[in-house]
């Protein structure tokens, strides 16, 4: 029983710090989502208070992350 341990151990570590593809643009798509959500939470809630060059820095993150998430999507529609 022993001998086992070892290699399922291996096969776990390997899965862990080898994901497959799909899983790492998985992981990029959702912290660009979450971006995307953060900049215009804060462009909401905090807008009145900010002046107008912080308030066009956030709209122009907001327009970059959409772009920059529209671009890996048609990778990912165009790779299936």
């Amino acid at each position: 029983m022993d001998k086992y341990l070892p290699s399922s151990f291996a096969a776990t570590t390997l899965d862990v710090l080898n994901p497959n593809r799909s899983v790492i643009i998985d992981m990029i798509m959702v912290q660009i989502i979450s971006f995307i959500v953060a900049l215009t939470m804060i462009l909401l809630f905090k807008g009145d208070t900010l002046g107008s060059e912080k308030a066009s820095y956030l709209v122009i993150g907001i327009f970059a992350s959409t772009i920059f998430l529209s671009a890996v999507y048609s990778r990912i529609t165009r790779g299936a």
